[in-house]
């Protein structure tokens, strides 16, 4: 082996195990502060962070059998970080429920850390990613979400809003962008005192290419959004395939995480367990938060969107379609002015706010931009004679 070959060998050792030093700290920094938020704990709160410290020192383990076979030195153990001592401190002093929302930001943020990484053991993925889950439904415990029996109240309670009305939004946004910018085109080539044949075909034009041009981002926002889900349920299913032991202590830890107890937890994770399929489904829904049967269609997406915007757009078209001149100008103001303040009102009211004041909001500003837009076309046009 010459000499250059010998450095890049070493240099590559070096930055491999500083790596893993910085995984080992990691992990080890993990352990400690949960070992030291259960300490504050009590029940089965206490038993899933003293679990969850076990699965950081397990990972911990892997990447010190690393810096062996590496013949690197293994830090010996350290003290708790500023970090640990503070979020420990306030768990004694308030209560673990209060450091929770931290501790599942810091976990949602590292839930990748280990995706694709052909060094880490099979499963320290899936574990990150399980524990963003846990502390999530921890969390949601801690605020009284009590599964079924607060959807029932969310059901009964329809003031709270729901993602059912996520649709209804994305339709009365498509309508408004639709109606926005058409008018605004059509307002500005008659501000420039063009002809009605001319008016008309503008707002033709800019309907179809606002409308297609809406389909086809949706469409490429929806394809993406949905082939990511798949890769993740994909991920999942070969985690079940390749360590099923593993897929159902993250299973019976989540279950637990809801409030059964940990013998109960165990079982209802096993029968899971007992069907791929049934597995697959489950683990999707409580690890990812995914729902398989909707994860929704680029297609059915793009149409609506295309829909959405063209019912708005073809307010302001109207009008130039059985007329011209100034009587299809007022006509078509009107109509525009009627559509925002329904459109408006709608928003309101999806937003829990008055009906009244959001409509003569999105009236003011739709007609500020269409208004903005006539004028800049009256000073072209005007320049032109």
């Amino acid at each position: 082996m010459n000499t250059d070959t010998h450095d890049r060998d070493a240099r590559a050792t070096r930055r491999a195990a500083a790596r893993y030093r910085e995984l080992l700290g990691s992990e080890r920094r993990s352990a400690a502060l949960y070992r030291g938020l259960a300490e504050s704990a009590a029940g089965e709160q206490q038993r899933i962070f003293l679990e969850l410290a076990s699965v950081e020192e397990r990972h911990a383990a892997h990447w010190e059998d690393k810096l062996t076979a590496l013949g690197a030195r293994v830090p010996g153990p350290c003290r708790p970080g500023p970090r640990t001592k503070l979020l420990s401190w306030l768990a004694r002093r308030f209560s673990v429920d209060e450091v929770l929302p931290f501790l599942e930001r810091a976990e949602h943020s590292d839930a990748g850390l280990y995706e694709g990484d052909p060094e880490a053991a099979p499963g320290m993925a899936a574990d990150e990613r399980s524990h963003a889950r846990v502390l999530t439904r921890l969390r949601d415990e801690s605020q009284g979400d009590t599964g079924e029996g607060g959807r029932a109240i969310a059901r009964r309670e329809r003031w709270h809003r729901s993602d059912r009305s996520g649709a209804l939004r994305a339709a009365v946004f498509g309508v408004n962008d639709g109606l926005v910018s058409n008018g605004s085109l059509v307002m500005g080539f008659a501000g420039s005192g063009a002809a009605g044949t001319t008016i008309l075909f503008a707002g033709v034009a800019g309907l179809l290419a606002g409308a297609f041009s809406m389909a086809a981002g949706e469409y490429i926002s929806m394809r993406s959004q949905r082939e990511a889900y798949e890769r993740e349920i994909a991920l999942e299913a070969e985690e079940l395939r390749d360590d099923p032991e593993a897929e159902a202590e993250e299973l019976a830890l989540i279950y637990r995480a809801k409030g059964l107890d940990g013998d109960e937890a165990q079982r209802v994770a096993a029968t899971i367990m007992k069907n791929s399929d049934t597995a697959l489904d489950t683990m999707a829904r409580e690890e990812l938060g995914l729902d398989p049967d909707e994860l929704g269609s680029p297609w059915s997406a793009a149409f609506s969107s295309l829909i959405a915007f063209a019912l708005g757009a073809v307010v302001v078209v109207l009008p130039y379609l059985f007329g011209s001149g100034t009587a299809a100008l007022v006509v078509a103001i009107a109509l525009a002015a009627t559509a925002l303040f329904a459109v408006g009102s709608t928003l309101g009211l999806l937003n829990g706010r008055t009906a009244l004041r959001s409509g003569a909001r999105q009236l003011l500003v739709g007609a500020g931009a269409a208004l903005a837009v006539y004028f800049i076309g009256h000073a072209l046009g005007a320049g032109q004679i």
